[in-house]
């Protein structure tokens, strides 16, 4: 384990309880993305830090002692920097904030940065199924759309989580998150006075294929499939995909599928029908390579 992983580890361990801090609401920030949440993280009052790291180290106690008897094998260093690098934070120093904010961002870039196009096309196929849902059968039928961890029983959200626990919104919103990094149960902040967030699972489409260009290449190109792309917009069904393009259903599923085997389209199922969005390869093309706008 090299030394940025060690740190990471030190706060973000692999079952249980971690640190509020290190996942801030984006709620209302513009434009949302790692920048955003690493000045938010920056700007977590000394208090609270110290306060979520003591229930960290609280957490950690808890499981050692839960441990059955018997050898294990653990690396020394993974061992101090657990200990190290949550103290250090705790005494309100800039410096280890400042090494933890450098191992994330080194973690991001090696981990998460090249696999972001598909990360984001799930998230954004993800959210125009829910957006859907909510203009189809209001807050009830998108609530009722949330993967099968989660079930809707007005007025309970209910959610399988590790062990039983009632949050009460009292008349606060609620914010749904959906998370390609999320998996088994949805997540929420332990601490109940922060902003309401339930970060769920997005439906997982697959492992992102790098390949080198096939034949769809040629397929690709065509007034017609420029067209079927364009409709696309923020995401429709088939028979809409149809009828915006001018061309039949058997025509609008035939090229929706060429678009999605050439990484331009991501299709999820809703209800009875399919969803077709863009993935940013898809926004991409259609912008002639341009960036895309932020608000």
């Amino acid at each position: 384990m090299n030394g940025e992983a060690q740190l990471l580890a030190a706060v973000v361990p692999p079952r249980g309880y971690f640190p509020d801090f290190l996942t801030p609401s984006q709620e209302g920030a513009e434009p949302f993305g790692l920048d955003v949440g690493i000045e938010a993280l920056r700007d977590t009052p000394a208090d609270r830090v110290h306060a979520e790291l003591e229930l960290l180290a609280a957490g950690r106690i808890r499981q050692r002692a839960g441990l059955a008897a018997g050898p294990r094998q653990q690396d020394p260093g993974a061992g101090r920097a657990s200990a190290a690098l949550p103290a250090a934070l705790m005494e309100g120093r800039a410096e280890p904030l400042a090494r933890l904010i450098g191992a994330l961002r080194s973690y991001h870039r090696a981990a998460v940065e090249p696999y972001w196009p598909h990360i984001r096309a799930s998230v954004e196929a993800d959210r125009a199924v829910r957006g859907r849902a909510l203009l189809d059968g209001g807050a009830d039928g998108l609530l009722a759309t949330l993967p099968p961890m989660i079930r809707w029983r007005s007025p309970v959200l209910e959610a399988d989580y590790p062990f039983d626990r009632d949050l009460h919104l009292d008349g606060r919103g609620l914010l749904l998150q959906p998370s390609f990094f999320c998996r088994g149960t949805p997540v929420v902040y332990r601490d109940p006075s922060l902003p309401p967030v339930l970060v769920y699972p997005v439906a997982n489409p697959g492992a992102p294929v790098f390949a080198e260009p096939g034949p769809w290449l040629g397929r690709l190109v065509g007034h017609t499939r420029s067209a079927v792309l364009s409709s696309i917009g923020t995401g429709c069904t088939t028979s809409e995909l149809a009828r915006r393009a001018g061309v039949s259903l058997a025509s609008a599923s035939q090229h929706a599928s060429v678009l999605r085997e050439a990484g331009l389209v991501l299709t999820l199922r809703h209800g009875s029908s399919v969803l077709h969005t863009l993935t940013p390869l898809g926004g991409s093309l259609l912008r002639g390579g341009a960036p895309l706008a932020l608000p």
